[in-house]
C-alpha cells in the first residue's frame, strides 16, 4: 500500500478544483466553435464569456480587456510588446526587476540592448530609488514588476512603482500569477496597465492564462496572427474547456480567499517555527523576505551548509513534495536568481528550500514536514561531505 503523500509545492502548480473540473466537463460536451454564429457556436462563446467576466470581476477590469492565452508565460510575452504607446509616443525600452519569472527576464519582443535590470533590496523588494534613477531624464519605458515573488512570496510595492512609472510617461506590466487567489488586488486601484494571470496556480487547468489590459493601452503587438479571435489580439481557436475551467477556478478561489488564507498563513507560521526549532542551535537558519509583506502560503527556508537539491530528494523519499525554488527550469536544479539578486552568497543560495501551502493543506501536513526535517536535518547539515554524497 502506497504511503499517502504530503504536497507542499502549491506555487509550482495546484490540484484541479472541483468547480473547474465540472466546468471543463460541461464544455467538452459543447460542439460549437466559439467564432461560429449558429446556436452551437453561441453556446461555446457563452461559456467563454462567462469565464472572461469572472476574471474581470476578480481583478477589477472590464471583460473586453481580458485576453485569453495558453498560460502565464504567453501572457507575459504578449505584454512585453515593443509596439506599445503612451501619449502617442512609442515605448521602445524595457525595465524588468531582477527577480522576475524567466518568461519576463527574456524580454519578450524587446531587443536585448533595450532591456535593463532593476535591482532589489536584501529584503527581496525592488529598489524604488534605483527605479527612480533609471526613469529620470530618459525616454518612457515599459516596466515589469511582479506583484508577489514565486520563490520568497515577497509582495512588491506596485502602487509606488506605478506612480513613478506613470510620472515618467511609461507603462507598467505586473505578473500576478502567484498573487491571484491569495491576496486581494484591483488593476485600477494599483494603476496597472498590463496584468498577467495563470490558471493552474489557482486550481484551474494548465495551459490557460490571460493578459488583462487597462482601458487606455494601445499598440499591443499580437504574438500570433491569423483570425480575429480575442479582438484581434491573439489569433487561434480558443480552448473553451480550459478557459471555462479557468473562470470557474478563479470564481471559487476568490469566494473562499477570506476564509482560506488566514488559516493557511497560520499553518505557514507554524511550519516556519517548527523548521527553526528542529535543527541544532549551531545552525543559523534564514526565512527569506521574512521582514516584509509576503504571500500567506509561502516559505523560502535556508541553512548554511545545506544542499537544497539533496534535501528536496530526501523530503521526496519521506513522501513530501517541496522544491528548491521555481519549477520553471524543466526539472533542472539551478541556483536561485532571486536570492542572487537579493545579494545572498553561494552558500545560502544553494541551501534554499521552498514550502508552499494551499487550500487542501492540513495541520497533519505541517506536522509531517516538521517531523521529516527533524529527522533529516542532522545528516544533511553535517560538515562531512561524504555523508551528503550518499543520498
Amino acid at each position: 500500500m502506497m504511503q499517502e503523500r504530503t504536497y507542499l509545492d502549491w506555487n509550482a502548480t495546484t490540484p484541479l478544483r472541483r468547480e473547474a473540473r465540472e466546468a471543463m466537463a460541461a464544455a467538452w460536451d459543447v460542439l460549437g466553435n466559439p467564432s461560429s454564429i449558429h446556436a452551437e457556436g453561441r453556446r461555446a462563446r457563452g461559456m467563454m464569456e462567462k469565464a472572461r467576466a469572472a476574471l474581470a470581476v476578480a481583478v477589477g477590469a472590464e471583460p473586453r480587456n481580458v485576453i485569453f492565452t495558453s498560460g502565464g508565460t504567453e501572457a507575459n510575452a504578449l505584454a512585453l510588446s515593443n509596439g506599445l504607446q503612451k501619449n502617442k509616443q512609442n515605448i521602445d525600452r524595457l525595465i524588468v526587476s531582477s527577480i522576475e519569472h524567466a518568461s519576463v527576464l527574456t524580454g519578450g519582443q524587446f531587443a536585448p540592448d533595450r532591456i535593463a535590470r532593476l535591482p532589489v533590496l536584501r529584503s527581496g523588494v525592488i529598489d524604488l530609488e534605483a527605479l527612480r534613477t533609471m526613469l529620470a531624464g530618459r525616454p518612457p519605458a515599459l516596466v515589469s514588476v511582479m506583484l508577489a515573488n514565486n520563490e520568497t512570496g515577497a509582495i512588491q510595492p506596485v502602487v509606488e512603482v506605478a506612480g513613478l512609472v506613470h510620472e515618467a510617461g511609461g507603462l507598467l506590466h505586473v505578473d500576478a500569477a502567484q498573487a491571484l487567489g491569495k491576496i486581494e488586488f484591483n488593476i485600477k486601484e494599483l494603476n496597472i496597465d498590463l496584468l498577467s494571470l495563470s490558471a493552474h496556480k489557482i486550481g484551474g487547468p494548465a495551459g490557460a492564462g490571460a493578459l488583462v489590459l487597462a482601458e487606455d493601452v494601445i499598440g499591443l503587438h499580437p504574438l500570433i496572427r491569423g483570425g480575429g479571435q480575442e479582438r484581434g489580439r491573439r489569433a487561434g481557436t480558443e480552448n473553451v474547456a480550459a478557459i471555462a475551467g479557468f473562470g470557474a477556478a478563479v470564481k471559487a478561489a476568490v469566494a473562499v480567499r477570506a476564509s482560506d488564507m488566514p488559516r493557511i498563513e497560520s499553518l505557514r507560521n507554524r511550519l516556519e517555527q517548527g523548521l527553526r526549532q528542529s535543527q541544532g542551535k549551531s545552525q543559523a537558519s534564514v526565512i527569506f523576505s521574512h521582514d516584509v509583506a509576503r504571500l500567506p502560503n509561502t516559505t523560502l527556508f535556508g541553512v548554511p551548509g545545506l544542499k537544497a537539491e539533496t534535501a528536496v530528494v530526501r523530503f521526496d523519499l519521506e513522501g513530501i513534495a517541496v522544491s528548491s525554488g521555481s519549477a520553471c527550469s524543466s526539472g533542472k536544479v539551478q541556483p536561485s536568481h532571486v536570492l542572487q539578486a537579493m545579494g545572498y552568497g553561494p552558500e545560502l543560495v544553494r541551501s534554499a528550500i521552498r514550502f508552499s501551502l494551499g487550500w487542501e493543506t492540513k495541520d497533519a501536513d505541517v506536522d509531517q514536514a516538521i517531523k521529516a526535517w527533524r529527522k533529516l536535518s542532522g545528516a544533511l547539515l553535517r560538515k562531512d561531505e561524504t555523508v551528503l554524497e550518499r543520498f
